[in-house]
């Protein structure tokens, strides 16, 4: 209904990632002409050639909508998608052992999920974009922007830090109870799975446990590769540097986060520099693009009006 349609591409041999595309920009095959396929999906989609890729409508900017951990991007955007489509090109990747995107490289570092997550909007026509990242899906679009700066144009980022140091990865995990990552964004039972959603929401949200069940079985697939991410996310305080990045960057925070909290965001905004800005919104916690979709909405479009107007000043 907001005009996206999912499309799997080959990123290179043995790597498939999934986006869910402005359905203007895939040509139809003409009869008797298939598309390219290579592995299946379980939801029936297969993989493009670049030739039935077109451009992005040139009047519209490019917006990329990059999930977290545990929900796959279009469970994670699902109130952002429609309220962007009408003004801007939206695209919602899949990171890899997500939604059926898979790889069979053994890296699963974010620079890795960066690399081609690049790779793929290039082959989409994709030149320019502003690049939204929730989570997990901020510290992969960081690396974007770092990595490819003649692609990314421009950040905002809500709930995620530039990358999980041991230290933070330690402090946070202590005080929110949990002995591992794992345990965390991996649970394994309805109280795991409840257990996740006290500490990512503000208010006490109730589903059944027929939902929950549902949830476990359908967004945690690739458990074992999953854990593998975990675990090459976590780098030493030693490794980390801050990069000057050229790119405007926009944190766009709920207040009451209790996974990365407001301390670490104004850190991390004194640390990034004047090119940073920041929002705060209220009543909100670590899913606050959920929790709060029409001020999230509200605050992520003027962010983009205000790019497009200094674009046009130039």
């Amino acid at each position: 209904m907001a005009g996206i349609i999912p499309h799997s591409i080959e990123i290179e041999p043995g790597t498939i990632m999934n986006f869910w595309v402005p359905s203007e920009t895939i040509q139809t095959p003409k009869k008797n002409k298939k598309l390219t396929t290579t592995t299946p999906f379980s939801n029936n989609q297969c993989a493009i050639s670049p030739e039935s890729a077109t451009k992005p409508d040139p009047t519209k900017p490019v917006v990329v909508l990059i999930h977290g951990f545990a929900g796959e991007g279009i469970v994670t955007w699902q109130f952002q998608i429609g309220a962007l489509t009408k003004n801007y090109s939206v695209y919602v990747p899949d990171l890899l052992f997500f939604g059926g995107s898979v790889t069979d490289s053994p890296d699963r570092s974010p620079g890795f999920q960066a690399e081609c997550l690049a790779i793929g909007l290039r082959k989409l026509g994709v030149e320019k974009c502003v690049v939204v990242g929730f989570s997990y899906g901020g510290m992969v679009a960081f690396k974007m922007a770092e990595m490819f700066p003649d692609l990314v144009e421009a950040l905002v980022v809500s709930g995620s830090i530039l990358a999980m140091t041991d230290s933070i990865s330690t402090t946070t995990l202590n005080g929110l109870g949990f002995s591992s990552s794992s345990e965390l964004l991996l649970p394994t039972s309805v109280k795991g799975c409840k257990a996740l959603l006290k500490v990512a929401a503000y208010k006490k949200l109730w589903f059944p446990d027929r939902l929950h069940k549902d949830f476990l079985q359908v967004m945690f697939t690739n458990r074992k590769e999953r854990g593998e991410l975990l675990e090459g996310l976590v780098v030493s305080n030693k490794e980390t540097t801050i990069p000057n990045f050229p790119q405007r960057i926009h944190l766009l925070w709920g207040e009451n986060d209790q996974i990365f909290n407001l301390e670490l965001a104004w850190n991390m905004k004194d640390q990034l520099g004047d090119k940073t800005t920041f929002h705060g919104i209220n009543k909100a916690g670590h899913l606050v693009h959920l929790e709060r979709p029409c001020v999230y909405n509200k605050c992520l479009k003027q962010f983009l009006t205000s790019l497009h107007a200094e674009k046009a000043q130039k």
